[in-house]
């Protein structure tokens, strides 16, 4: 069994509402040294198969349905699980 942790972010072209928000809060609240907050996910998948077949296939997985390419970007780790 692998664990594979996705990493999708909005490029950095892209306005970060829930982020500009965040930093506003944090600031707010004391935290004056936050001066940027861009807010992304974290997709955990655990599959079989090897680490060339893993690859290919997560990467085929955020293409069609994990990332919207439009606005976000992404990476992701293998690790054994």
């Amino acid at each position: 069994m692998t664990k594979v942790n996705v990493y999708v972010t909005l490029r950095e072209s892209v306005v970060d509402p829930q982020g500009t928000a965040a930093q506003k809060a944090l600031q707010n609240m004391g935290y004056e040294e936050v001066k940027s907050v861009r807010i992304g996910k974290l997709v955990e998948l655990e599959l079989d198969g090897t680490t060339t077949d893993i690859e290919t296939r997560v990467d085929e997985m955020c293409k069609e349905l994990l990332v919207n390419r439009v606005i976000e970007d992404y990476r992701f780790e293998i690790e054994e699980a």
